[in-house]
């Protein structure tokens, strides 16, 4: 009798070890409560009433100190499967996609909406693979695939296959009757890669082939390899290195120029921040912007932003190259400071640049919930300085129209998510026809960001899209670069049209 009441106690802590996880798995505990007494009694309805809080409050325990269930399965699997190959003389890979911008979906979807979109992106997955290979849902919408064991595989095959999974997640999938598109990283990592082998070495070099791909976003793709570059987190234990990186020079804009639909030429750069690590090589915002929030180093980031930007522009026009403005972006934390508006008049002055040569853009987050009187009042004065106000990610922060009087905004930055596949989606067409309307009776000027194809770029160009902005016109690239890009691209508007005979 002892053995079986153990046994079923065993199992019911099983239970609420796996699930108790889900936040809804309470709303079961008065039945649990009542399963209890009537399985084995008091004994059994003690143990539960307290055991199940126990347990739950282990488990959130062991989530604060960073244990992650999802993780921790797909490194079990992995050394199973590895054991399997290596028992078969086999081979095995590892796969992890992560969703683009997710953030960005959920601000404009909401959760539910991303959670119906990583179940069908899920589903997909399984439709690609084969029916031994393994599909694990992870933290952060992420998501693993571990191959089967195969005898024929090499990095070719395996990088083929990645480009078919990420192909899969960017097909357009139906939330709420609303075309959404997606985009996809994906890391790859062969199991014959590592000289030695383990569940938790296949999924942290498969973790690293993902933060790659991530730095080569949106649609990054990348397998591991002995030499890529090791980035740790940027956590507090990084405060001497941004402190060398800025005592150093390390953190630079690079610039992505944006282009006139009308004439095709420049019409502006975007400054980007990048952090080029002595020894760890280019670190990407994702990674030291948290950092830099936490170290109150956001202020300071900013201004040499600024600074650098107005440097490039004063070089370009030194050059002889037409760039009209540089955008820069200005976080929450610099909207805050009261003195913000004569700083960045000095600044401009010290470069001898007249302010609407200054594109300020701002999230449209920030314009959409600020309550903050500092931050309206420094995106007032900015505007009354003769800056351009660019609302950034337009369409994902709900923006009023009243927000955007109030604050002077001149242009609309139309969020990638909006722009993907505008060529080929009515639904998606007909919302950057809607926004380009609005934008017209304000009187606003418009620039889409992500353009990535050329069918993208004609399509914004007819439905009257001021700028566009992406990889389908020119990566982000350091100053030094920019020039002979800009000489490029002005020979490829002179060139003439080439005529041939006609022949009879």
């Amino acid at each position: 009798m002892l053995l079986s009441l153990k046994s079923t106690l065993g199992n019911l802590l099983k239970f609420v070890g796996v699930f108790g996880q889900r936040p809804q798995v309470l709303a079961f505990l008065p039945a649990a409560v009542l399963a209890s007494f009537w399985l084995g009694g008091e004994l059994l309805l003690l143990a539960t009433a307290l055991g199940i809080p126990l347990l739950l409050a282990f488990a959130d325990q062991k989530e604060a100190k960073g244990f992650r269930p999802g993780n921790r399965r797909l490194e079990d699997d992995l050394e199973t499967t590895l054991a399997i190959a290596r028992r078969k003389a086999k081979k095995t890979a590892c796969f992890m996609i992560e969703i683009d911008d997710h953030s960005s979906i959920l601000d404009r979807f909401g959760t539910a909406a991303m959670t119906e979109i990583m179940k069908q992106t899920q589903a997909r997955i399984h439709r690609v693979v084969r029916t031994p290979d393994r599909v694990l849902a992870l933290e952060g919408y992420q998501l693993a695939v571990i191959l089967a064991p195969t005898r024929h595989l090499d990095h070719d095959t395996a990088m083929k296959l990645a480009a078919r999974l990420q192909a899969s997640v960017e097909d357009p999938l139906t939330v709420d009757s609303v075309n959404v598109y997606v985009s996809a990283s994906v890391g790859a990592c062969l199991g014959d890669t590592l000289p030695h082998p383990t569940g938790e070495a296949l999924a942290d070099a498969t973790a690293l082939a993902l933060a790659d791909a991530r730095r080569h976003a949106p649609s990054g793709l990348r397998a591991f390899t002995p030499n890529l570059p090791t980035i740790p987190p940027c956590t507090e234990t990084l405060r001497d290195d941004i402190e060398a990186g800025f005592e150093n020079g390390q953190f630079k804009p690079w610039f992505q120029p944006q282009i006139s639909t009308e004439t095709g030429r420049v019409s502006g750069f975007e400054a980007l921040a990048r952090w080029e690590h002595s020894s760890k090589g280019m670190i990407p915002p994702a990674e030291f912007l948290p950092a830099l929030e936490r170290t109150g180093n956001i202020e300071r980031l900013g201004q040499q932003m600024l600074d650098a930007a107005l440097a490039a522009l004063k070089a370009w026009d030194e050059a002889g190259h037409e760039v009209p403005s540089v955008g820069v972006n200005f976080a929450s934390d610099e909207l805050r400071n009261p003195k913000l508006v004569d700083r960045v008049a000095w600044t401009l002055d010290r470069f001898d640049l007249a302010p609407d040569r200054l594109s300020v853009e701002i999230l449209e987050t920030v314009v959409s919930t600020s309550s903050d009187d500092t931050i309206s009042r420094n995106i007032r004065g900015l505007a009354e300085l003769g800056c351009h106000i660019d609302l950034d990610d337009f369409g994902t922060g709900h923006a009023s129209i009243s927000s955007i009087r109030r604050f002077g905004v001149q242009r609309l930055k139309i969020d990638r998510s909006f722009v993907m596949k505008v060529d080929r989606d009515t639904d998606q067409k007909d919302m950057i026809a809607a926004i380009l309307l609005m934008a017209d009776r304000l009187g606003l000027d418009t620039v889409a960001e992500g353009v990535e194809t050329a069918g993208e770029h004609a399509m914004l160009s007819q439905l009257g899209c001021g700028h566009v902005q992406g990889f389908g016109i020119a990566r982000p690239m350091p100053f030094d670069r920019t020039i002979e890009w800009m000489v490029s691209h002005s020979a490829k508007l002179q060139a003439p049209p080439i005529i041939g005979r006609k022949t009879v």
